[in-house]
């Protein structure tokens, strides 16, 4: 029963008595079993780091960004996990699909994105760019150095009040 539900979703394809899954079919699972009422936390666990990148994506995706996954910068090379781009204002996502991160492990985090971000609004001559690091779970603080730290199951809200809280961020650029 399970299974036909999925079909009739778009997960899995159905070949005569088999249903096969492909990659992509995990993270459709993964959303389809939020909207009905999972708790995004408990789901994420189950994703790879890839498809956790891929969830953050789709979230800011239908908060009204424009997103880009996986942005290589050069020399020195650098990745970006997710750019949303919205209302002139860019936010770049390092996602951390970890258990739990000591203080100093943050503060490297947050310095090594701060440097990325830095990058990127140099490379590409882009509109004031925000840091901020997606985690799996709540960590202790909420920032570090004016870099939010936000818990996955917290990211549609902070999207959503993310323009009116623009004076407590890092901003980075012009």
């Amino acid at each position: 029963e399970l299974l036909q539900i999925f079909i009739q979703n778009g997960i899995g394809i159905l070949d005569e008595n088999i249903v096969e899954f492909q990659n992509s079919d995990r993270i459709r699972a993964s959303i389809f079993a939020i909207r009905n009422g999972a708790n995004i936390e408990d789901v994420s666990e189950f994703l790879s780091w890839q498809n956790f990148e891929e969830l953050v994506s789709r979230i800011l995706y239908e908060n009204g960004f424009h997103v880009q996954k996986n942005l290589i910068l050069t020399k020195p090379r650098m990745e970006i996990d997710v750019v949303g781009i919205k209302l002139g204002i860019s936010i770049l996502i390092d996602c951390k699909h970890w258990k739990r991160m000591t203080q100093s492990a943050l503060n490297e985090i947050v310095r090594k994105q701060v440097e990325r971000v830095k990058k990127y609004v140099q490379k590409t001559e882009s509109a004031p760019a925000i840091p901020v690091i997606v985690t799996l779970h709540q960590e202790k603080v909420d920032f570090v150095n004016q870099v939010p730290i936000v818990p996955v199951m917290q990211l549609s809200s902070f999207l959503d009040e993310f323009y009116g809280n623009l004076d407590n961020l890092k901003i980075i650029g012009k």
